[in-house]
């Protein structure tokens, strides 16, 4: 079993090449989650409701959009119904079957809910701010995954998620497919993005241990270290391997798991 994960730079810019690798992984008998983002879309269709997106910055490094109430409204209709479905049609009109979820149907995904959240203003100085409406994954559902893969060769999953008293969240794209990955102890998690993995200086960074991968994204910028940080605990909780690769290239999922150059992770 694979778990993908699909920015939404790469899957916007290359979605009928992505969605070809895995409708011909699916006819070759391969189970598929694949998780999407899609923040671009959001952000261009709270504009066009007039809502301006908001984006903040962690001590860390790690960048992210704040989720207020109306944010979260918009979060919801692209996510979880005009993105995610888009995808599940694409998939049903190539003649394989996908189911296409978020992460609050059947809780498949539960967050606990972030009251505050530190991030570094314009001036470079920490402040504490109310935390909105994103989430941490504190569990993953994986009986209703396993049910659901049971009845179709590929799920197509939002990474919206619920708290345990019914609140639906934004959560981390990366994270989701992460636990998700973990939970079911799959066989690959494949993290797509724009670049060929972490590169360091001027050199792509090949093959890490999960230990490696956890010193490494002290050392790179934001995205590249949320990744490296979900990878490795993926691998930690049992994955095979993860791989952080180019999502933007013709078949970026068969080239990587053909052995395409790329960020590979394992055990020790």
């Amino acid at each position: 079993m694979i778990v993908v994960k699909a920015g939404g730079r790469a899957l916007l810019s290359n979605m009928d090449s992505i969605l070809e690798d895995v409708a011909e992984l699916a006819r070759r008998g391969e189970k598929l989650i694949l998780v999407h983002g899609g923040g671009d879309l959001v952000t261009e269709y709270s504009r066009r409701m007039g809502i301006e997106p908001r984006f903040v910055t962690s001590p860390s490094g790690i960048r992210s959009r704040y989720t207020d109430e109306k944010e979260l409204e918009v979060y919801m209709m692209v996510m979880a119904g005009l993105l995610n479905k888009r995808l599940t049609a694409s998939l049903l009109a190539k003649g394989v079957k996908a189911i296409g979820v978020s992460g609050v149907d059947a809780a498949i995904l539960t967050a606990k809910r972030k009251k505050y959240i530190v991030i570094v203003d314009e001036r470079g100085r920490k402040r504490l701010i109310p935390g909105g409406y994103t989430g941490r994954i504190i569990s993953v559902n994986a009986t209703a995954l396993k049910r659901l893969l049971d009845a179709t060769p590929v799920l197509v999953l939002s990474p919206l998620a619920v708290t345990e008293d019914g609140q639906p969240l934004n959560t981390d794209a990366d994270q989701a497919a992460s636990r998700v990955a973990a939970a079911l102890r799959v066989d690959r998690l494949i993290l797509l993005t724009d670049v060929d993995g972490l590169i360091l200086g001027d050199t792509l960074v090949e093959e890490l241990t999960a230990e490696e991968a956890r010193e490494a994204a002290r050392r790179t910028g934001p995205g590249m270290n949320r990744k490296l940080i979900h990878a490795a605990e993926a691998v930690e909780a049992g994955v095979g391997e993860a791989i952080i690769g180019n999502g933007i290239k013709k078949h970026p999922i068969q080239r990587l798991l053909s052995g395409a150059k790329a960020t590979r992770i394992h055990g020790a």
